[in-house]
């Protein structure tokens, strides 16, 4: 029988965000100064992340989501326009799609890095296509110079779901400035946060059609407009949605951002503990880092291959819960087999089915300590040997 967890150990959550005194003193301070909505701290925040990323523009939002519709709004797309997209995502690409009319179209991923295989996506491209949406899986970047090539060569415009990968890097490149627009995500479980949030960055052309969508079609900024005229002195130019990032919320963003690196560097050596400590263990496949990527470890990603592996990938999810008192998650169940999608016509996608059916998603945050890492491999090679 598998020894189960002292009752005094504290259940271990699958993440956590790390915030400190900075992260209060900042919002304290937005408090303090009367003014809450969009203004001069989200502002702020767009320009750190645009001067980072090397971009030409960026607009704080007020979630990853926001960020994907707008896109899709601002290039216009409608019924009758295809996009291509990976179905083992998170469902925000496709339900943003569907809102504006345009049909997702699923192509298969690599089975290394479980990222959007170029080749797929190649042969899914039709006389429909209009854009290719890449997501950038766990936080290793997808082959960005491979997909800009693409959508340069058939006059597409390319999207960078990059909600997993804001400190990360391939061949030099920064995930999310080398598509025409990339979306960020600053979720409470995201590698940094604002506890609800996003970021839509990329060409200036196509962010100054965004930045009206996204606050009512308004001609300028609250905050604008507070300080240079009559606030009630304004033009609605196009139909727009209300989707900008308050202060309060970019207040956490500021120093989150700072701490990035660091974060970052953090989740790369409890990543490095694992991959030496649990490499070996039959059936148990660890992420892979191809040369030139700097992996943003969102994602501390494993397959379990319940036919060598001794117990399959639900299996060993439970016992972590409730044995170990250790949290895990999945990414994703792969979006073609959700309800709300199943009607499409795709493609087989044989490669998304098989890694959905074996991923399994170890806690990797900074907030671990080493006794946390200590425990979680402790477990699992526990769960090996029984």
């Amino acid at each position: 029988m598998t020894p189960t967890a002292p009752a005094s150990v504290p259940f271990l959550p699958w993440n956590q965000p790390s915030i400190g005194e900075e992260e209060i003193t900042e919002v304290t301070d937005t408090l303090r100064s009367g003014w809450l909505t969009y203004g001069p701290k989200a502002a702020r925040l767009e320009e750190v992340v645009r001067d980072a990323l090397g971009v030409q523009d960026a607009f704080a939002v007020s979630s990853c989501t926001a960020a994907l519709h707008l896109a899709f709004l601002t290039l216009g797309l409608g019924p009758g326009d295809e996009v291509i997209t990976p179905s083992l995502t998170f469902c925000a690409v496709p339900n943003a799609l569907l809102q504006v009319g345009a049909r997702p179209v699923f192509a298969d991923i690599e089975p290394t890095t479980l990222n959007i295989d170029p080749e797929a996506a190649t042969a899914a491209i039709t006389d429909q296509t209009k854009a290719i949406v890449v997501m950038h899986y766990g936080g290793h970047p997808c082959d960005l110079t491979a997909f800009r090539k693409l959508a340069d060569e058939h006059g597409l415009i390319l999207i960078e779901d990059a909600a997993h990968a804001l400190h990360a890097s391939r061949d030099g490149h920064r995930a999310g400035s080398v598509g025409d627009l990339a979306a960020f995500s600053f979720y409470a479980n995201k590698v940094m946060t604002t506890g609800e949030g996003g970021m839509l960055v990329g060409r200036t052309d196509l962010i100054r059609v965004a930045r009206p969508l996204g606050r009512h079609g308004i001609d300028s900024s609250a905050w604008r407009r507070h300080g240079q005229r009559n606030t009630a002195d304004y033009e609605v130019t196009v139909p727009g949605l209300k989707y900008v990032m308050p202060d309060v919320t970019a207040s956490i963003g500021l120093p989150q951002f700072t701490k990035l690196p660091a974060f970052t560097a953090r989740r790369g050596e409890i990543a490095a503990v694992y991959t030496a400590a649990l490499a070996g263990l039959p059936g148990l496949t660890l992420p892979t880092t191809l040369p030139g990527v700097e992996h943003g470890w969102f994602l501390y990603s494993v397959l379990i291959d319940p036919a060598i592996a001794p117990l399959d990938r639900n299996q060993v999810a439970q016992a972590l819960r409730e044995v170990h008192q250790i949290g895990t998650s999945a990414h994703f169940k792969p979006v073609h087999t959700l309800t709300g999608y199943r009607s499409l016509i795709t493609s087989p996608l044989p490669v998304t089915e098989a890694a959905a059916a074996q991923q399994l998603s170890l806690p990797c945050y900074p907030a671990m300590t080493d006794s946390d890492v200590d425990r979680v491999i402790t477990a699992m090679h526990t769960l090996w040997s029984s």
